[in-house]
Parts: structure tokens; sequence; C-alpha cells
């Protein structure tokens, strides 16, 4: 594989960074940026060599959610047409989401009209369903369909559509924004980190001694077109964690090797989950251990925070004032991280959820 090794950049000095590209790299030639923490040389290779940059008894821990026909066409009682983008996994049938104005994702979300006045008790329809609506903060909603079960499931699949952006003009079938791995549909936008980890690299990863384990995490929306919505992102989502991968993260960490987070999400669910078991220690209700279970991720990771449970993390490219961007500073100096993203803009790679990666160690 070509492997392309840079000595130490000079720092920007402040001057804005080269910007990232916004098209869509195939799955099989996402590149990576391996940002090592300690050390001041950033390298350029193939994300297919990511097994050669961790070691026999390091675990990988990605998250299976399946990624949600989330974008949905509603149109009110009296016939105003709005977009519905689920936020959170549907519950039973009860549906959460943000609204939008009519258009669709060829307009920046942040340009799109205002939603039409949707009050409580109003009738309206989703797609192929007919909801009511119960509760309404701004444009965020709870619906209550009058489908359920697998007429509900059915439905949301016939007429919903993956949720997408601007920087990607064509429709994105539902299938393009799936993991190798995905399992129950709770993610209202694909955990997009591991969109590159095809079998054979898993496979190859397994070859190296390197442990795989999952979770599942109800990966939000990144965006809603609301300045002040946004601003709050990310909210509080739920996750689940087996009992099988708390056991190999314990394992890991007794033979002293790194937890490999893939993606943003599972670190907010880990270190959540680590949040809650020291809070519950200083309660004495336990010793502070992780435990198996469901929980709601509210941590937001910056440069303050240390993880507790996470060595290391695979994600997509994020520029300076991007939410991720400051989740990415809690694994590596913020000038580091940013002579990184000015490296892999300065050599053409693709940030967005279809884009290249980042190893930072």
């Amino acid at each position: 594989m070509m492997f392309q090794r840079y000595a130490r950049q000079p720092a920007s000095g402040g001057g804005s960074i080269v910007a990232l590209r916004t098209d869509e790299v195939s799955r099989h030639r996402v590149r990576l940026v391996v940002i090592p923490r300690d050390a001041d040389d950033l390298s350029i290779t193939q994300f297919a060599t990511l097994p050669e940059h961790l070691r026999a008894g390091d675990l990988v821990v990605v998250n299976d959610a399946a990624t949600l026909p989330a974008s949905l066409p509603g149109r009110t009682a009296r016939g105003e047409p709005f977009e519905l983008r689920l936020s959170a996994p549907v519950e039973a049938n009860r549906l959460y989401g943000v609204l939008l104005g009519p258009g669709d994702h060829r307009t920046r979300t942040e340009n799109r009209a205002a939603p039409p006045a949707i009050g409580i008790g109003e009738i309206v329809e989703v797609g192929a369903l007919t909801a009511k609506v119960v509760s309404v903060a701004g444009r965020r909603v709870e619906l209550i369909a009058r489908e359920t079960g697998d007429v509900l499931w059915q439905a949301l699949y016939a007429s919903g559509k993956p949720v997408q952006y601007a920087h990607r003009p064509e429709q994105l079938p539902l299938w393009a924004v799936q993991t190798a791995y995905a399992g129950r549909p709770w993610a209202a936008e694909m955990p997009s980190a591991g969109r590159p980890l095809t079998w054979d690299i898993l496979l190859a990863l397994r070859r190296a001694g390197v442990a795989i384990a999952t979770l599942t995490h109800a990966a939000g929306l990144s965006s809603t077109g609301d300045d002040a919505l946004d601003r709050a992102l990310p909210w509080p989502e739920r996750y689940e964690i087996p009992r099988r991968t708390i056991e190999l993260i314990a394992e890991a960490k007794a033979r002293g090797n790194r937890v490999i987070a893939i993606g943003t999400t599972v670190v907010r669910a880990l270190e959540s989950a680590a949040e809650d078991a020291q809070l519950a220690s200083v309660d004495g209700k336990q010793r502070g251990e992780l435990l198996a279970g469901s929980g709601v991720a509210t941590l937001r990771l910056d440069a303050e925070y240390r993880p507790r449970i996470v060595d290391g993390l695979v994600s997509g490219l994020h520029a300076p004032g991007e939410s991720h961007f400051e989740l990415l500073s809690a694994f590596v100096p913020r000038e580091r991280l940013e002579r990184a993203i000015e490296l892999a803009a300065t050599h053409g790679l693709s940030s967005h959820e279809l884009g290249d990666s980042c190893l930072i160690l």
C-alpha cells in the first residue's frame, strides 16, 4: 500500500486552513490520516492499512446501529408540506423528530424555509403514516402514529429516505449509508466512521490479533437548520452496551492494551457509561465499573475532557469550528489536529460522512 509520511508541519499561525473536499469517496478507497498523540509526524495511508497501526490485544469497538430512512415527507391537515427528520429511534408507534419546511436536501439545511405551524393534537400525514402531534418544542416534535407493528415499519421504509445534505445532490439509496455490521435501526444518520470497515478489513483486524466488540448508539442528526438547536447538538442519545463488550474492555485494560472507538458515537456511549459508573461509585452504589445495559449519552466532549475508557479513535475528517472537531480535540492537542486537517486538505482528502478518515492514537 502507498504510505506517505510527513515530518512536523509548521503551524498555520492563525491563518485559514485549506478547505477539505466534500465529494464522495468509495468505501473501498478511503484514505486515512494517522495522528499520533505523542509524536509530531503525521502520515496519510489507505484505510485498508488500519490493522498495521494497531497491536495484537487491542480492542476495536463499533456502533452496530443501522441507519433509519429518517427523512419523511409530511403534510398538515391544511395541505401544507413539510419534512420530518427523525432524531431518535422509533419507540413502538412514537416518532421523535425535527420539522423542516418544503424542499429537499439539495437546498442547504440552514437555507430551508421554516416549517408550517403545527399544534398539539393536530393530525398530520408523514409518508404513508397518519400521526397525532403530542408534543411541540419549536421545530422538535413527538408524534404517535395510528399504525403499529409491521404495518408501521413497512410504511416507514416504503416512504422514508436517508437524511442527507446539499454537498451531494444525488439521492442516496438506504443501503449506501449502512455499515457492514448494521443491526437494529436506531440511527437517524449513519455512524459513518464505520463505513470503510469492510469485511476484508474486519477479518484482517482479527488475523492481526485485534478483538472486535459492538455496542448500539442512536446516532442523531448533525444539523437541523435551526441555529439554536444546532448549537445544542449532539442531543442526549440512547445507547446499549452488551455484557460481552464490557468483558472485552476489562480484559484489554487489564493487559495494558488499547480500546479504539470507531466513531464519536462509540466514544459518547463508552465515556457516558464511565461517567455514570463514576458518579454511582461516589454514591456508594457500585465500585465504578462499567455495567452492561442501556443508558443515555449526555456528555459533550472537548479539549478539556480526559477520556476514561477510549484510548484511540477512528473518525471522519472535521474542520475547526465543527462540534466533532471539538470532540476529537479530547484525544490530541488542538494544534496537531489543525495541522492534520490542513495536511489532509492539501492532499485532496474529503470530509463529510462519505469522505476520508483519520486515526488518532
